[in-house]
C-alpha cells in the first residue's frame, strides 16, 4: 500500500504533461509576431512598389523593384500583380500592386492546426500622374 501513496513522481508528469503546451504556446507567439513583422514589411514594399507606377514606370521596372527589395523573405515565392497593365494606363487612371507571399510555419504542429503555408497579402492603389 506504500506505493499508492507515494507522490514522488507527480511532480515530473505534471512537468511532462505541461512543458510541451508551453513549447507549442511559446512558438506560436513567435510565429505570429514573425508573421506581423514580415506583413508590415510587406507593406511597404507595396507602398513604394505602387508610387513607381504612379510615376509612371513599367510594370517589369515595378516587379524587379518589388522581388529585390531587401526586406522581402524569399524573392522567389513573391507573387507580384499591376493592375492595369502599363499598356492600358494613362495619367489620371489609378494603379493597383498586389503582392502575395507564402510564409511557413517555424512551430512543430502548427502546420496541421492553421492553413499552411500561410499566405500574406498586400495592396496599394494610387492615381497616376
Amino acid at each position: 500500500m506504500k506505493l499508492l501513496k507515494g507522490q514522488a513522481g507527480q511532480s515530473l508528469i505534471e512537468f511532462a504533461l505541461v512543458v510541451p503546451l508551453l513549447f507549442l504556446l511559446i512558438g506560436g507567439i513567435i510565429d505570429l509576431g514573425r508573421i506581423m513583422y514580415i506583413y508590415m514589411q510587406q507593406d511597404l514594399v507595396t507602398q513604394e512598389a505602387v508610387r513607381l507606377g504612379g510615376l509612371g514606370r513599367s510594370d517589369a521596372y515595378i516587379t524587379s523593384f518589388a522581388v529585390n527589395y531587401p526586406s522581402i523573405t524569399d524573392p522567389a515565392k513573391l507573387v507580384v500583380t499591376i493592375s492595369p497593365k502599363d499598356s492600358v494606363r494613362k495619367s489620371g487612371d489609378y494603379v493597383t500592386v498586389t503582392l502575395k507571399e507564402p510564409i511557413t510555419y517555424v512551430t512543430p504542429f502548427l502546420n496541421n492546426l492553421l492553413p499552411s503555408p500561410y499566405v500574406i497579402v498586400t495592396n496599394s492603389t494610387i492615381r497616376v500622374e
